[in-house]
């Protein structure tokens, strides 16, 4: 059975986290890596930089950048097994930066690694 979690950068890593991953393209303002304390980035697994602008985190456009991150995700197989793979020996959370914690790309990414065997 997968564990898959989800994080703000912002809250403090704990051991039960596992592998940590960012999943965002950009590195998040005010956090070193010291302090984020990441095993990963995994840049390309995140919204293309046109679908992220596009979203530009307004809530009602959750539906439609969930439609077209998904569509995405369909050509990064390589990047879900790889995480799948980390899933299953050990806790994985996907760490991202957002401050809507209901309408982000780590969320939809979760969804998509538990239904994938």
């Amino acid at each position: 059975m997968k564990n898959i979690q989800i994080k703000r950068i912002y809250e403090k890593a704990e051991t039960s986290d596992g592998f940590r991953v960012l999943v965002d393209r950009i590195w998040p303002r005010g956090i070193s890596k010291e302090e984020a304390n990441l095993d990963e980035w995994l840049k390309d697994i995140a919204p293309s930089a046109e679908l992220r602008q596009w979203f530009d985190h307004k809530e009602e456009r959750f539906d439609e950048f969930k439609e077209k991150y998904i569509s995405q995700l369909k050509d990064k197989t390589q990047e879900i097994n790889y995480l799948n793979m980390r899933a299953k020996t050990r806790n994985l959370t996907l760490v991202y930066a957002a401050k809507d914690e209901k309408h982000n790309q780590a969320i939809i990414l979760q969804e998509i690694l538990e239904q994938k065997p």
